[in-house]
């Protein structure tokens, strides 16, 4: 039987045997697909999502997604929540130091990996790596280095459903707020622009996959434009 983008689900060790880990959740599509990587290969017990969450204004911190529609997607991908609560504007040591805290928090859990969805930027890798390992917490990079564009297509083909939340003004007019990401949104890219968005062109929210036991339903409402950011205001429908 095969899942998703034709991947094979292998057969899992048990529970009490897999290393616990948690998920750094963003509410978008690369997360969401590394989770769905991480749990065909079995090779970890994900026990919850890590997300920052921006106290000022009640988002996931970047994505400016509304934390109860973080919360209903969590819900629906059957992972408990761990948020970390930061200000706005947040310095790299308020963050750095909330993050820490959250982690020293995970381990008295029994937590030893952070799965991340990063794909190629290498310095974010490298900060993360250097940032976790004095914790003595292990990150692990389940679709590092796949092929953006072979990789947009297959969380398409897989069924992800998912909206660009935010877009970068510098990089995609704000008319691309608040679509689809489908195989018309990939062909309407400008050149340059990666099919995946991690260069920070656009990020997303996912209402449903595979990684997901339902859909979360949403309507997009208005786009508000802030500090170079055009914002897709999803809401719960």
């Amino acid at each position: 039987m095969t899942i998703g983008n034709g991947m094979r689900p292998k057969a899992l060790r048990p529970k009490a045997l897999r290393p616990k880990a948690l998920i750094a959740w963003s509410s978008g599509k690369d997360s969401a697909w590394a989770l769905h990587v991480a749990r065909l290969a079995g090779d970890y017990d994900i026990v919850g999502a890590l997300t920052t969450v921006t106290d000022t204004f009640g988002r996931v911190s970047i994505h400016g997604v509304r934390e109860d529609l973080l919360l209903a997607q969590l819900a629906a991908a059957g992972l408990p929540a761990t948020v970390v609560r930061i200000p706005y504007p947040c310095t790299n040591e308020i963050y750095e130091e909330r993050m820490a805290s959250a982690m020293h928090e995970a381990i008295a859990t029994g937590v030893t990996h952070v799965i991340f969805g990063d794909l190629f930027l290498q310095d974010i890798r490298a900060y993360r790596e250097e940032k976790l390992k004095p914790i003595g917490v292990t990150p692990v990079f389940p679709v590092w280095n796949l092929p953006t564009d072979a990789l947009a297509k297959d969380m398409i083909s897989g069924c992800v459903e998912a909206y660009l939340a935010t877009v970068d003004l510098k990089k995609l007019p704000a008319s691309f707020a608040g679509r689809r990401f489908d195989r018309q949104l990939l062909r309407d890219l400008p050149a340059g622009v990666d099919p995946c968005g991690e260069n920070g062109e656009f990020h997303t929210f996912v209402a449903a996959g595979p990684m997901m036991k339902g859909r979360v339903a949403v309507t997009v409402g208005e786009t508000v434009e802030r500090d170079g950011y055009a914002y897709a205001d999803l809401l719960p429908a």
